[in-house]
């Protein structure tokens, strides 16, 4: 009976951690429009190093690729900054957003934020 109880909690666990990242995803992915939240992530993938190091050269890739986002969807933007996925990758928000500035886009919001950074 104990095997069969641990059994059923491990199962409810599970489905809880899976529901609430489906949560996470979908509530971020709204900003996006119709692209999903780790298709905006992957794109920006050459301003990771930058992301996460404020003295890190940002790459002309990342650079287009932010000032196409900012664009298009700017909320986007922030929505893959403060994404659990961006976390884990190591991204530092407070860094992350400097990107803009860094990359010298013109036409950039000032004095937007990103959540509380």
């Amino acid at each position: 009976m104990a095997s069969r109880m641990t059994t059923s909690f491990a199962t409810l666990i599970a489905c809880l951690l899976v529901s609430q990242v489906f949560l996470d995803l979908a509530g971020a992915a709204g900003e996006c429009g119709k692209t999903p939240i780790q298709s905006a992530a992957t794109s920006l993938s050459p301003c990771l190093a930058a992301a996460g190091n404020a003295r890190a050269n940002v790459p002309p890739t990342c650079c287009t690729k932010v000032n196409a986002l900012i664009k298009t969807a700017p909320k986007c933007l922030c929505a893959v900054l403060l994404s659990p996925l961006a976390k884990q990758a190591g991204i530092k928000p407070g860094i992350a957003i400097t990107i803009p500035k860094r990359c010298n886009i013109k036409n950039r919001p000032v004095g937007k934020k990103c959540g509380s950074k």
